[in-house]
């Protein structure tokens, strides 16, 4: 027994070693995506695939948490760092998005558009105006960019 007490205790402090966590400030909704075998190989060297969070969360992401399991490490041990799968917890964002507390839909003026063939003293207007009407409202003011129509 006393041959593998260190491997025990190696074994004991390497379970649970890995967690991060990104908070994007974001107010958390109702839906989670949760996977606890993302498969990553070499020690994390090579990572896992990109979870496709855009269709399940609309409103962006939450919270983010990657983690190491201890059935995940003991995986990772017995495969000899091989293959060290991650437990992935992705939080979706409420549905709408808010600057300032406010439970608007934040959207694009239709106006504020700076159409490819645009010169520069126009841009520059229309940039000025979005500077002007976010000075007026207090309010972020969005500027698009569109393609000239044929």
């Amino acid at each position: 027994m006393k041959r593998f007490a260190p491997f025990l205790l190696l074994l004991v402090v390497m379970t649970g070693c890995y967690h991060a966590v990104i908070d994007t400030g974001a107010a958390p909704g109702t839906t989670v995506i949760d996977k606890p075998w993302a498969n990553s190989f070499i020690y994390g060297l090579v990572p896992p695939l990109v979870l496709e969070t855009a269709a399940k969360c609309p409103g962006g992401v939450a919270k983010v948490v990657t983690e190491h399991s201890f059935l995940n490490e003991v995986v990772g041990i017995i495969t000899f760092g091989i293959y060290t799968p991650m437990h992935i917890t992705v939080t979706c964002a409420a549905d709408k998005v808010s600057m300032g507390g406010g439970s608007e839909m934040l959207s694009p003026d239709p106006d504020l558009v700076i159409r490819e063939d645009a010169t520069p003293e126009q841009a520059a207007e229309i940039f000025q105006a979005a500077i002007d009407l976010s000075v007026q409202s207090d309010a972020p003011v969005f500027v698009k960019f569109a393609a000239a129509q044929p």
